[in-house]
């Protein structure tokens, strides 16, 4: 498993719980970071497959 699915998956997660808190708390700039933590970890578990299906490609 590529590395960037991992720390992507990471990030995802560490975005909700800081979007939640945000919400909770009412605070428009923590909802807003965790909203766009939890893209750029979306984004990283995307290259990270493509990379793991470039390498099982690779294999074949």
């Amino acid at each position: 498993m590529d590395k960037n699915r991992i720390e992507g998956a990471a990030k995802e997660a560490k975005g909700s719980v800081k979007e939640a808190i945000g919400k909770l708390t009412g605070n428009k700039k923590t909802e807003a970071e965790g909203k766009a933590e939890k893209a750029e970890g979306k984004v990283q578990g995307t290259v990270g497959k493509a990379a793991d299906a470039a390498r099982d490609a690779l294999k074949k």
